[in-house]
């Protein structure tokens, strides 16, 4: 029951990520502008419902925005300096931009999946120490309800990677191994329940400050430069509204 209960938000990447498939060989500029949209939307929505919010309701106290809040601006700062550090290698030609805007999305997306693994861990030990049926259900319910939230997740992914040239099924695989993380660290917040409880608020905003980094300074600028174009909004809205229904009926 426990090995099931951590990888079935596994499962809902690896389905996400199956979008490839479909993918046509070329992309349009504005598909992929609608695209990066999209992306931007989903990021934003997850941000705010699925780590800034929990965040806060975790903390108890007068100063109930402060973990959020730190953790925020410290998720910002490390994404900065992974930017830093990755411009240097792909200062050359706009292919390896091209690669350096995924690469910092992957980033963003798998450490947004490690706080939601680790929630799935903490609520399955819960239920595991009580012995209670409803408590497990309830375990099950959360893990089912991220699950179905990692599907437009493993999308926003693996379709970049494809649209990059990628074949589909590494851009398939790329997808998948962004959610590899989320039975990994559900699996070690089991074991350690009590220390890594307490950081939850932290992690969820150092995730959250990450996404919304990569939305500012990686995809609208990308799909802004589709010239008399309104996918970007278009995408945005999508994207925000199908992820903020997600999180606000699963999460």
């Amino acid at each position: 029951m426990l090995l099931m209960g951590l990888m079935i938000p596994f499962a809902g990447t690896a389905a996400g990520s199956a979008a490839v498939f479909f993918m046509k060989n070329k992309s349009k500029a504005c598909a992929q502008a609608l695209l990066s949209g999209f992306a931007a939307g989903v990021m934003v929505a997850a941000s705010v419902w699925s780590l800034l919010i929990p965040s806060i309701e975790m903390t108890e106290g007068g100063l109930r925005f402060l973990p959020a809040s730190i953790g925020l601006v410290f998720g910002v700062i490390i994404l900065i300096l992974l930017d830093s550090l990755a411009s240097r290698f792909y200062e050359k030609r706009e292919k390896e931009r091209g690669i350096k805007k995924t690469a910092m999305l992957i980033t963003a997306v798998t450490l947004h999946n490690i706080p939601e693994g680790m929630a799935v861990g903490v609520s399955l030990a819960a239920a595991l120490n009580g012995k209670s049926e409803v408590e497990l259900a309830s375990a099950l319910a959360l893990s089912v309800g991220i699950a179905i939230q990692n599907i437009p997740e493993g999308a926003i992914i693996s379709m970049p990677l494809k649209a990059q040239g990628k074949p589909k099924y590494k851009a398939f695989f790329g997808g998948v191994m962004s959610g590899i993380v989320e039975p990994v660290f559900g699996f070690l917040t089991v074991l350690f329940t009590k220390t890594v409880q307490s950081a939850m608020p932290y992690l969820l905003a150092f995730a959250a400050g990450a996404m919304l980094f990569v939305v500012v300074d990686e995809l609208i600028p990308e799909a802004k430069q589709e010239k008399r174009s309104y996918a970007l909004p278009i995408g945005f809205t999508a994207g925000f509204t199908v992820m903020m229904i997600l999180d606000v009926c699963f999460g």
